[in-house]
Order: C-alpha cells, then structure tokens, then sequence
C-alpha cells in the first residue's frame, strides 16, 4: 500500500511518548524547519500564484481560498486579516471552509468528502474568471476542494492548489500548483502541525506580496492600515513620522485632519511644500 507523506510515520518522533518535556518540545519545535524549506523550494510556483493574484486584483477580481478542516481554518484566518492589514474591502479575499464557517470551532471532518458542496460554494459566490481560487490541502485529494477548483475552473477563474504530497488530485486540478514537500509528522497524520505551519506561511506571503504590488504597501510601511484601536493609532503615527521625518505631534494633526487616512496626510503634508506625492 502506497502511504502519502503525510500519514507516514517520523522515525524522529516513534518515542514522542517516553520524551522529557524539553525533549518533545524541541522536536515538535525544529520540525518546523522542514515546512520552511518546503515552501521555499516552492518558490517559483508561489511566484506564479502571487502574478495570478496581482493580475486579479488589479482587474477588479477577488481571491478565495477553499478548505477543509485545518487548511480551511487557515484560509479564513488569512482573510479576514487582509481588511485591518491592507484596508481593503471584506470581500476582496474570502475564506470557504467545507461545512460551513460553524467549522471553524466545531469539527465535522465529513464535509470534506463532499465534492458537489464545493462546487456549490463556488457558484453561490459568483465567482468569475477575474478571480482566483486557492484550493488547500495537505493530504491532497479532499473532494469538497477538488469540487470547487473544478468549477472555480468551468468558471473561467486561475486556480491554485496547495499540497504536502505529490500529485494529488488537488494539484492535478489547479492551474498553478503548489508542492510544500513537509513530510512525516511528528505526531502521525495530524498535518495541523508542520504542513500547516507550511500552509500559512504561503498564504502569508500570496496575500502580502500581492497587496504589495497593487499599491498596498510604501517600501514596507503598512500605509492602508485601519487604525481601529489605540495600538494601531500609535502605529500609524508611527508610519506618518517615518515617512515624512516629522514629530509625532505635527503627524497627529495631519491624520486628524485626514481622518487618520495614512495617504491623504502624505499628500497634505507634500502639497503644503509643493511636493508631488
């Protein structure tokens, strides 16, 4: 019987349970080099998918990610931080997790065998060829993620699909895939641990280096943060001062001004000496 990577055992850890504390923690601790050198060595993939993302932006599209589980969960974390990270609307980048969003505290590890849900999902949101669709999965064949890359595909939309082993059929299914070769986990088949540490690092860089390239970001200043509490007002202070070299007092009173909009105080701040921002 073949046995994908990820339900392989880790000769590392078959003594996980007679380890010390520190011991465990270690291990547990430096797998996680393997899922930083997975995903770099996916690098040229992950290009791809940061262009395809770029392009869809640029052009009024929006970018979803599907998942089951884990790899769902980790989708719409990485969406909802887009809005208060880049300012941009809720409904830019979406997260789709088989079962419903309830899925995100409660497991129901069935729904991921449900191709047609995925599809389903994908049709409800409309989506359209403008978009992209990440479909996550460290094992690799979830059919709810296959159902909708499928139809992310009849619909004309750039897929992507994310994986911890080879060929599977959510690679097979993607337009650009993405192989983050993790390995056997420390504890049997949970791909929560390292392929999911895999996992969010690319979602983290897709997002980051798309928002980057369509104007989210000034050298690496967040100048579209939201600055919805106290934290992030000193934050944006702090960006405005960076930016221009001022006083936190004088940025204080251009972002009162500006209603606390990082670009609008840059520019009222240049025009003022007749700069052009």
């Amino acid at each position: 019987m073949n046995i994908p990577k990820t339900e392989q055992r880790n000769p590392d850890s078959t003594h996980l349970d007679v380890m010390s504390t520190e011991e465990m923690a270690r291990l547990v601790i430096t797998a996680n080099y393997d899922a930083v050198r997975a995903v770099e060595a996916a690098r040229t993939e992950i290009a791809a998918a940061i262009d395809a993302i770029t392009n869809a932006f640029n052009n009024g599209g929006r970018l979803f990610y599907v998942g089951a589980g884990t790899s769902g969960r980790l989708g719409i974390l990485d969406a909802a931080e887009c809005p208060p990270t880049f300012g941009v609307p809720y409904d830019m980048v979406q997260g789709i997790i088989a079962g419903g969003n309830e899925r995100m505290f409660t497991a129901g590890e069935g729904a991921e065998d449900k191709y047609e849900d995925g599809s389903k999902a994908i049709i409800e949101r409309n989506v359209r060829a403008s978009d992209v669709v990440v479909g996550i999965s460290a094992a690799g064949n979830a059919a709810y993620v296959v159902g909708a890359l499928e139809e992310a595909k009849r619909q004309g939309a750039v897929t992507v699909g994310i994986s911890s082993n080879p060929d599977t059929k959510i690679l097979r299914s993607a337009n650009i895939p993405i192989f983050t070769d993790t390995g056997a986990e420390v504890l049997t088949g949970s791909t929560r641990l390292k392929a999911g540490t895999a996992q969010k690092i690319v979602l983290n860089t897709l997002t980051t280096c798309a928002m980057t390239q369509t104007g989210k970001v000034y050298e690496n200043l967040m100048i579209n943060l939201a600055p919805s509490n106290e934290k992030l007002r000193k934050r944006v202070i702090r960006i405005v001062t960076e930016i221009l070299s001022c006083t936190e007092k004088e940025a204080l009173a251009l972002l009162e001004q500006n209603d606390w909009n990082i670009r609008r105080s840059v520019d009222t701040f240049n025009q003022k000496r007749g700069k052009i921002c």
